[in-house]
């Protein structure tokens, strides 16, 4: 009797085997027929796609009034010259919109650049140097006649090409279009000669081009998806993989290379198929349950107590090597694992010896920028569901080998065997950058966030996992001291660098303690008459063994080390102790974002106002941007507080940032600093001239003095003062001054007017 159970419990479990795996089979067919007709479908589309928009060109492009503005024709010594402004309406405005162009050029038959537009302006010739070789490639293969709109009926030689013609004589258009990578992203680019419409004649020599260039951003992927009815489609630098929930078709370049991959979710034919059968195959699986059940429930029994114990264990080993918040290998798994990768791998390659070779494996060391305040600021709860969503984006991204791990709150690391050297590097860094590109939806908040990133590799960075991790540390610093929000590849040279910084960050501290800086006063002139304003202060550092050190390299080694507080007290007591000397003459501070919402600062500057027995009134503190980045309410109590003990409130650097205007109605300043670099161009750009009159209108119209800085040439003074600018700051008048100097200075007839009048 036991040996027919047997018998027959095998029988039944090798056909429902054999049948699940007969259905499993179907489905799978069927999704597999599916998606390759979706890939066929989808590779269709996009060269309609590409045709669809040479037509719309061709049929633009096809003038005689552009070929006589901007087709390049001429004499047959003499090319025509592009009028360059009909080309500003018609191509950069007009045929831009309709074509739907992010970027358009206009380039002669040789490739080079007569002009190029963006959203309707013109673009600056660099904009299109990373286009340069593939368009001279594809225009040269044009010349050869490789690609026309329509079959030629003859060639007719033109001054330096034969150019293909209809059998009504009517020349044909040259056109070309297709893929290629630009500026870090796949684009769509077409190539379209110009050429008459009615004169005929016109076309003497090959013409000039139109380029266009279509970003293949996320509009156009939906545009796409929604054209061949595709959901959620994508683009990818790197294949999907075997992902069975995504379907792809590699994009290739005009060139033939590959671009990358469009992904998009398949039909569920397969689920479709399954879900119709599902009621006959689940009867079949009740009975066969039916007859199971019962030995299942005996064997269950006495397999119940070890599968217990063998997970008890299994998670107290997982708890002591996982972090418990996102479940990722914590500091002590990471180099466990870590360290098998640099063993495994020293063995597969052979050595010169015959032993094997050093291991490959880089290593990127990322943390969050300001993840704190980020906490701080909109609570735990979210900053905690921003790390989750943040690793969902990183294993999206991550290779089947990799390892990430977390070794603090908002520390990680990805650990990539098998590749190393400083192109694996960049590629790992530019993807772990591109994941923060896109802000995060948290609870309703939309939370950008950026990341700073340190790679190492073995075996040039260390052979074992603390070199390896403090080597990727340190790039970690260097991407942190350069800016955050980038990576940077470990170099040899680092350690020395961040000794020196260490040592510098030293001596600063011993200079502001012994007194050690200097403080000079370069003058504001009044445009009008040259008399001296008011004075800027500017501290110095002569080192006695490094010499002088300039401000762009101590400041930010003092904000890096948190000594801005300390620093701004000193400056400001010295400016106050030598405004004494200094007459009535008004005198400039610059106001770090550091030293301004320390905790202390009011109380502090409100005792040395007392200590030194100044008025307020004489002092305006210039603030940049960086102070009003959130628009806090704290930050705007600070500026009026300071505006009611007397002082002056100048916006500096304006024009630099990004909301300039938006912070002129926000914030009450007394004043504007124009930035130079306004001013260094002006005597060649005159966009760079009327930029320069539209600020000192509006500096005008809201009641607010304008100083235009680094004045150094006779006709930037010139075109300043034509601008209405009143006052300058720059080296055709003054360099900064010693203490002494300005004493001297002030004793002179020359000095007229030492106050700003409001």
């Amino acid at each position: 009797m036991s040996r027919l159970v047997l018998v027959t419990f095998v029988a039944l479990l090798s056909f429902s085997a054999m049948l699940v795996a007969g259905f499993l089979q179907a489905t799978a067919a069927a999704d597999e027929a599916t998606q390759a007709g979706e890939r066929q479908l989808l590779q269709n589309h996009l060269g309609n796609v590409v045709h669809a928009l040479l037509s719309t060109e061709t049929v633009q492009l096809t003038w005689d009034d552009a070929v006589r503005a901007v087709g390049g024709q001429g004499s047959a010594l003499v090319p025509a010259r592009a009028d360059l402004a009909w080309a500003d309406t018609n191509l950069g405005q007009f045929l831009a919109h309709v074509v739907k162009a992010d970027e358009l050029y206009l380039v002669t038959p040789t490739g080079d650049l007569l002009r190029g537009w963006q959203d309707g302006k013109p673009l600056a010739a660099e904009a299109y140097a990373p286009l340069a070789g593939a368009v001279r490639t594809t225009l040269a293969d044009l010349a050869r006649n490789r690609s026309i709109n329509e079959p030629a009926e003859r060639f007719q030689p033109l001054m330096d090409t034969r150019w293909p013609y209809a059998a009504t004589g009517r020349p044909l258009t040259r056109w070309i279009g297709g893929f290629v990578w630009h500026r870090g992203r796949p684009a769509l680019m077409t190539l379209v000669a110009i050429t008459p419409d009615v004169d005929y004649g016109l076309l003497r020599r090959t013409p000039n081009h139109v380029v266009v260039l279509r970003y293949l951003d996320a509009a156009m992927l939906r545009e796409i998806g929604g054209a061949v009815l595709l959901a959620d489609m994508r683009f990818t630098p790197m294949a999907p993989g075997a992902d069975a929930a995504r379907n792809a078709l590699a994009l290739r370049g005009i060139d033939g290379r590959s671009l990358g991959w469009l992904s998009w979710r398949p039909q569920p034919v397969g689920v479709t198929v399954l879900r119709r059968t599902a009621p006959l195959l689940a009867g079949y699986l009740l009975f066969f349950l039916a007859v199971v059940v019962v030995g299942s429930l005996m064997i269950r029994q006495a397999l119940r107590l070890a599968r217990e114990l063998a997970a008890s264990e299994a998670q107290a080993h997982h708890h002591a090597l996982h972090d418990p918040m996102l479940g990722l290998p914590n500091r002590a798994h990471v180099m466990q694992r870590l360290r098998g990768l640099l063993q495994a791998e020293s063995g597969t390659v052979p050595r010169a010896d015959g032993t094997g070779s050093d291991p490959e494996v880089l290593l990127a060391y990322f943390d969050l920028d300001h993840f704190k305040a980020i906490n701080e600021s909109i609570g735990h709860h979210v900053g905690d569901d921003l790390l989750v969503q943040i690793i969902a984006r990183v294993r999206a991204r991550m290779g089947p080998s990799d390892v990430l791990g977390r070794l603090a709150s908002d520390e990680f690391v990805l650990v990539r065997p098998g590749a190393g050297g400083r192109e694996a590097a960049d590629a790992l860094g530019e993807e772990l950058m591109g994941l923060f590109t896109d802000p995060f939806l948290v609870f309703g908040h939309s939370v950008p966030v950026t990341a700073s990133c340190g790679i190492s590799w073995a075996p040039d960075h260390g052979g074992d996992p603390k070199g390896l991790l403090r080597s990727a540390d340190i790039a970690l610093f260097r991407a942190k001291q350069r800016g955050r929000a980038r990576y940077r590849r470990f170099t040899h040279d680092m350690d020395a660098t961040i000794r020196w910084r260490m040592d510098l960050e030293i001596e600063l501290r011993r200079a502001i303690a012994l007194d050690h800086l200097t403080m000079v006063y370069q003058p504001i002139v009044n445009v009008a008459d040259g008399s001296i304003a008011s004075f800027e202060a500017l501290v110095r550092w002569n080192h006695r063994d490094r010499g002088e050190i300039g401000p762009g390299i101590f400041v930010p080694v003092a904000e890096q080390a948190g000594l801005m507080p300390q620093l701004g007290d000193w400056v400001l007591r010295r400016v106050f102790a030598d405004s004494h000397d200094f007459g009535n003459a008004e005198i400039s501070v610059n106001l770090s974002p550091l030293q301004l919402v320390a905790r202390d600062f009011l109380p502090s500057l409100k005792m040395m106002i007392l200590d030194e027995k100044v008025d307020p009134a004489r002092f305006t503190f210039e603030i940049t941007e960086g102070v009003l980045l959130d628009r806090s309410e704290r930050v705007m109590e600070l500026i009026t507080e300071l505006q009611d003990m007397g002082f002056r409130i100048a916006l500096d650097d304006f024009g630099t940032g990004y909301s300039s205007l938006a912070y002129l109605r926000a914030f009450p300043f007394d004043r504007i600093k124009i930035d130079r670099s306004f001013v260094q161009g002006i005597e060649s750009d005159i966009d760079a001239q009327s930029i320069l009159r539209a600020i000192v209108a509006l500096g005008r119209t809201l009641r607010m003095k304008v100083v235009a800085e680094g004045v150094e040439t006779l006709l930037q003074q010139q075109l300043v003062h034509a601008a209405g600018c009143q006052l300058i700051q720059g080296h055709l008048y003054w360099r900064a001054l010693a203490p002494e100097q300005v004493i001297a200075l002030l004793a002179t007839d020359r000095v007229q007017d030492l106050r700003i009048a409001v």
